[in-house]
């Protein structure tokens, strides 16, 4: 029975599962098909009610889409990944959020998860949202996790209108909806062109593409792009429809302040010099009701950091795992794919998550799963794309002027309501030198989001010069929200105290959602 001495202490038989996967987007999702029809048996978790990712975001049921792929390119690659899903007998935990991940050895992991919506807990935290603590135990574990997207704030960034370029995407993806019918598209990378041109496609007007640094670094690697030629595939037919729409683009550009009243009304944007410093006297003023902004995106590593993970340093002045040649993280038995591995895209996400399937799979069993030629072709073709992605990375990444456009009474932490003048008063008047010091003097990075909207902000405000990547990325000790009912009874370790009489049920090991 629940809290009875027995369930508390009697020590586990073992892992149930070969492989966890946590995370279910391209990464995921080709590292435990791959795992699964190899043998193993393999657990693949992930926070959304269905597979996809980011990426291949469906549309909600309401909406009662007739053809969801219309709003995605190489649908037929997920719907692949999906049928050979379904016909695999991977334990699908869908509606799962993980919020930290134990080891008693090299071959035992345990994942703990909350089912329910945002994990089961309300705002308040209490946990009353119906949530149910699950764990699953492993041998070996794969982090897809993907990343998140890098704001960079600017006076009125809070207004209603103004809303991520991803976040607008997923709007559309999910909702079929639009952020505004005359929508500005800001910030840098390439994600802009491909959010632009998904935004006209649907009928809004797009009067300019505002892109803070340009396209031109790209030149100075020929044979890198030479090697991608799906990639200018791509960006050729973002650019054709962009061009179609009569969208205008605008290089070395940002969008440096919002307008309106009750919601956003106008933008203010103004030339960037080489270190991004808005140059004075080139301010312009455009008209529209949303504002789609994003300066690329950040690897989500709170779990393998937790861990105690190594990490490197990206191009753009980001963080992500530091990995061996086969896809595995320096903490021995865990192996990561995708995003938390450095941002590369969807097509780099499904090669790195076959290969770690296959470097897996021979660790476990023992044998060759994959003769030799097949894993050199898979690396060859993932190292071709990560120099690709180097490329984008060292084209985009923000200069350290950036911070110019910033007042002293703009909100940089908006769940704390942290000023960027509250944070230069850490630096300048209480000695704080990186964001962990700034966050306990401010409390920037306390509230809801832990940091991940205002981090990297708060990292530069703080850096000298403020680049914001000379900071170690935070570690974080749970990845998402939890009741403390949750953490009051997990289950004990062998030989320890009994569980008190009439406690909530413990956490049940994994079943199919």
């Amino acid at each position: 029975m629940p809290g009875s001495t027995t369930e508390a202490t009697a020590a586990p038989k073992g892992p149930p599962h070969d492989l966890a996967v946590l995370g279910a987007g391209p990464a995921g999702l080709a590292g435990a098909v791959t795992a699964a029809e190899l043998g193993l048996s393999v657990a693949l978790l992930d926070s959304a009610p269905q597979p996809g990712g980011q990426f291949y975001r469906h549309p909600v049921a309401a909406t009662r889409a007739a053809r969801p792929e219309a709003l995605h390119h190489d649908w037929s690659t997920f719907a692949d990944l999906r049928d050979r899903l379904a016909a695999s007998d991977v334990t699908r935990l869908f509606g799962h959020h993980v919020w930290t991940v134990t080891r008693a050895a090299e071959d035992h992991w345990t994942v703990h998860a909350l089912t329910g919506e945002d994990g089961g807990c309300d705002e308040d935290g209490s946990g009353d949202a119906g949530q149910r603590p699950v764990v699953v135990r492993c041998r070996a574990l794969l982090l897809a996790t993907g990343s998140y997207e890098r704001q960079l704030p600017f006076p009125g960034w809070t207004l209603p209108g103004v809303v991520g370029a991803g976040g607008a995407q997923a709007m559309l993806k999910s909702g079929l909806a639009l952020p505004g019918r005359r929508v500005v598209v800001a910030g840098s990378g390439p994600l802009l062109l491909a959010v632009a041109a998904s935004l006209t496609a649907a009928g809004a007007e797009v009067p300019e593409l505002i892109e803070s640094s340009g396209y031109l670094g790209y030149a100075r690697h020929p044979a890198v792009l030479a090697g991608q030629p799906h990639k200018l595939a791509e960006a050729a037919r973002h650019g054709t429809s962009l061009l179609r729409h009569k969208v205008r683009p605008r290089n070395r550009h940002a969008v440096t302040e919002a307008h309106g009243a009750d919601r956003l009304e106008a933008v203010t944007v103004s030339r960037l010099d080489r270190d991004w410093q808005p140059v004075p006297g080139t301010d312009r003023r455009i008209a529209c009701d949303a504002l789609a902004v994003g300066h690329g995106l950040v690897p989500q590593l709170d779990l393998a950091t937790a861990l105690g993970c190594a990490t490197r340093r990206a191009a753009d002045g980001t963080h992500a795992l530091a990995l061996t040649p086969l896809q595995e993280t320096s903490l021995r038995g865990l192996w990561a794919a995708g995003e938390t591995s450095g941002i590369g895209g969807a097509q780099a996400a499904l090669v790195e998550g076959e290969l770690a399937a296959l470097a897996i799979t021979a660790r476990l069993t023992g044998r060759r799963p994959a003769p030799a030629s097949r894993l050199r072709a898979l690396r060859r073709r993932r190292d071709r794309m990560t120099a690709f992605a180097d490329v984008v990375a060292a084209a985009h990444a923000p200069g350290p002027g950036w911070t110019r456009w910033l007042s002293d009474d703009t909100d940089v932490c908006r769940c704390e309501e942290v000023p960027a003048g509250r944070i230069r008063e850490a630096v300048t008047e209480y000695g704080a030198r990186d964001a962990r010091t700034v966050k306990l003097l401010t409390r920037a990075g306390m509230g809801w989001c832990q940091g991940r909207m205002c981090g990297w902000t708060t990292a530069c405000l703080a850096s000298s010069p403020p680049v914001g990547g000379t900071h170690a990325p935070d570690h974080r000790l749970l990845a998402a929200p939890v009741p403390l009912g949750t953490l009051a009874f997990l289950p004990e370790a062998p030989g320890s105290p009994a569980s008190p009489p009439h406690s909530p049920p413990h956490p049940t090991e994994g079943q199919p959602s």
